[in-house]
């Protein structure tokens, strides 16, 4: 046969042809996914936000741009926090797990002195090719506790959470809570009694621009790095917001969106009926900063109140708009098409109910939580659920809707949660019918189950087993917590019991050791 140089050419074209097809049969079969197909993470993270928004009927507030992220994605009307208080929440975020299985209820204890190997949610990213960075309010950073350097592909970019501008608010001076947050006695050459710094204003409104504070910096941080990401190999970028915690340092327009005198005042200012004495919170966080009065244990004058609840809508607004500015950077990016966006409140907050400020109970405006999920392609715009969900089941769930596997870690550190991805197709599917919280007070253990219709707490003493007391409440026909029914009503408290056991033991607080 002579080979002429058409049938050379067409011989060519052939074994192109035939090469270019087996890499494209080889790839399908093999499911070799490239990153421009894995999906993105935003994680946005708030401190101190209860659902004091317009998406959740909270006709008060002015939150539009959160409000909008709903109308994109599912609003989870019955999420909870499972435990209200910053690190230990962010911990059941980060790590999948409870407090009640980790031993990290308390500040001062960085999980990775107790469970060095664990994997981390962003860990699970990173270790599939994931970029994965943190900006602003991640982990809890304060108060002994430390950022984890594992979880991410660059350092961490961390901002203030204690911030004043005006000179009045703190004279100049390092005040309780900003040497709390900075870890100030883990680095000074003396160790100080934190209560013998001054204290600083609870609120302030100067007539400054939004990047003055440090969630305007946070949210121009994320959109510089969200320009630079897309570019890249996929990312979970994890977004912290330190507004409405306090203190209420916001810019004087997002005050002035509100009149003081509209806003909704506390209905019910005693403890439940019944209650331990010990389970209602008195004082504690709030009194670090001034004008609030430590020593004094009747409910706040009117004035007071007032201000406190204005500053924690303002912050709320202010927030809102940082978070709409990224939303804005993503839709013009183009980032929305591929990229799940999760927006969560590490826990709840007390706006004077109960005659209690900020949050650390196991009552309802301590641990209920908006929790919104935008999933390109899965999420119904506009979707709502109301199926009770925890804060352990995001860790799942973002695995889940990624693609990825669990780390190989699970079966010595098994999650606690389940993966929600059901019922972002089917908000009517049941993954769970309860949830499961805790909080510790006053050296008891409080151990709580909130279904549909009521929560059960039950608390245990630490140093004595069998001292045991119980708290439930039936939000049906008792939305307030106004009476504990635990002695009224023991069939259902007898049923809720029965589920709380089937939970293993719950673990006792770790402690750092001397050594």
């Amino acid at each position: 046969m002579v080979c002429t140089n058409s049938n050379y050419r067409a011989f060519n074209k052939f074994s192109l042809f035939l090469f270019v097809n087996f890499f494209i049969i080889q790839v399908i079969g093999q499911g070799i996914p490239t990153d421009q197909k894995k999906p993105n993470v935003i994680l946005i993270l708030v401190d101190d936000l209860k659902p004091t928004l317009g998406i959740y009927d909270d006709s008060f507030s002015k939150s539009p741009n959160i409000d909008q992220l709903a109308k994109e994605g599912m609003r989870f009307n019955m999420a909870y926090a499972n435990q209200a208080v910053c690190v230990a929440s962010r911990y059941n975020l980060m790590l999948g797990k409870r407090s009640t299985s980790t031993g990290l209820y308390r500040f001062g204890i960085n999980f990775r002195e107790i469970y060095p190997n664990i994997e981390t949610l962003p860990q699970v990213f990173k270790n599939n090719s994931y970029h994965c960075e943190a900006i602003g309010k991640v982990y809890h950073v304060g108060h002994g506790n430390t950022n984890d350097k594992a979880s991410w592909s660059v350092p961490h970019l961390e901002d203030k959470v204690i911030e004043y501008i005006v000179p009045e608010s703190n004279n100049g001076e390092l005040t309780r809570e900003e040497a709390l947050f900075e870890n100030y006695n883990l680095y000074a050459d003396e160790k100080i009694d934190i209560k013998s710094l001054p204290r600083g204003a609870a609120w302030e409104a100067p007539d400054v621009l939004d990047e003055a504070y440090a969630d305007g910096r946070v949210a121009r941080h994320a959109i510089k790095r969200l320009k630079s990401l897309r570019e890249n190999q996929a990312f979970f970028l994890a977004i912290g917001f330190a507004r409405p915690h306090l203190p209420f340092s916001v810019p004087k327009k997002y005050w002035d969106l509100y009149d003081r005198n509209e806003l909704p005042l506390p209905e019910y200012e005693l403890p439940p009926e019944g209650a331990p004495e010990f389970a209602v919170k008195k004082g504690g966080e709030i009194n670090n900063f001034k004008p609030i009065n430590p020593n004094n244990s009747t409910p706040f004058d009117l004035e007071l109140k007032r201000n406190l609840i204005h500053g924690y809508y303002a912050s709320v607004s202010y927030m809102d708009e940082q978070v709409g500015r990224v939303m804005r950077e993503v839709k013009r990016l183009g980032l929305d098409e591929n990229t799940i966006i999760l927006l969560w409140g590490d826990h709840g907050w007390h706006l004077g109910d109960h005659g209690i400020w900020t949050k650390h109970t196991n009552y309802e405006q301590a641990t209920r939580i908006p929790l919104i999920i935008s999933a390109p392609g899965i999420t119904i715009d506009g979707s709502l659920c109301n199926q009770t969900v925890e804060t352990v089941d995001l860790y799942p769930t973002l695995i889940d809707l990624a693609g990825l596997k669990l780390p190989e870690t699970k079966t010595k550190y098994k999650l606690d949660g389940k993966s929600l991805s059901p019922l972002l197709k089917d908000p009517d599917v049941i993954v769970k019918d309860h949830i499961y919280h805790s909080f510790i007070r006053n050296n008891n253990i409080g151990e709580a189950i909130r279904n549909k219709r009521y929560r059960m707490i039950r608390w245990t003493n630490l140093k004595n087993k069998n001292k045991v007391v119980y708290e439930l409440y039936d939000y049906e026909n008792d939305p307030k917590e106004t009476v504990n029914i635990a002695t009224k009503n023991k069939i259902v408290l007898q049923k809720l019991i029965k589920i709380l056991d089937a939970y293993p033991s719950a673990r006792s607080p770790v402690v750092r050791s001397n050594n």
